[in-house]
């Protein structure tokens, strides 16, 4: 079984991604789709400290400074692009403007519930940022995550066990073994990666799947 590399999750989003679709990446894995974006599509990227029409990473010593996303990583911008107010930037993305955020997660459970902000551990520093305005604000919520933890634990779950970002608002989670499609009719499973079966995952994840 080979898993899926970090790219290869973010090529995997980037292809789901519809023309026209204006899309926020949220800090760490999911800020990787900016570079995998199909050529001809035209999908407007946004991030939450000020900016619409954000492109990928600069190249080496192409960095600007004061050219950042919300991860303060370095990113270029497209012919088009407008930068604004952070108050602004909020209301685009609490006022249902965004099609799609892709977000990071510490937990999805089968209902789509979303935790990924506070493993709640005593010495854990909490770190929502935007991520409760995008998982409510946004038409749609995709998750992109490894399967497991380092040790082994899934993170596709029954009940979420750390505290919640929002229910019931995940509809898709891309992870380094398959895509998961949360349906009122229970979760899909699709794109599983070679030589794993339905029910390998099934055994792994701890909860009933469905082909997709």
């Amino acid at each position: 079984m080979n898993k899926l590399d970090r790219n290869a999750m973010a090529a995997r989003v980037a292809r789901d991604i519809p023309d026209g679709a204006y899309v926020n990446l949220g800090i760490g894995l999911p800020t990787l789709v900016a570079d995998h974006l199909p050529e001809g599509r035209e999908i407007v990227l946004h991030t939450e400290n000020g900016l619409l029409g954000m492109g990928p990473r600069p190249a080496a010593g192409q960095e600007d400074p004061e050219l950042i996303n919300a991860g303060k990583q370095p990113v270029t911008t497209l012919p088009g692009a407008a930068f604004f107010h952070h108050a602004d930037s909020f209301a685009m993305m609490r006022g249902g403007h965004l099609d799609i955020c892709v977000l990071g997660a510490f937990e999805v459970s089968i209902a789509g519930d979303l935790a990924n902000w506070h493993t709640g551990k005593p010495d854990a520093i909490p770190a929502v940022g935007g991520a409760m305005d995008l998982a409510i604000g946004a038409k749609r919520v995709f998750v992109l995550m490894e399967a497991l933890t380092k040790d082994g634990r899934p993170k596709l779950v029954r009940e979420c066990a750390y505290p919640l970002t929002g229910k019931a608002c995940v509809s898709r989670v891309y992870t380094d073994l398959a895509t998961f499609e949360i349906t009122p009719d229970g979760v899909l499973a699709r794109d599983l990666v070679e030589g794993l079966t339905l029910g390998d995952l099934e055994g792994m994840m701890g909860v009933e799947l469905r082909a997709g």
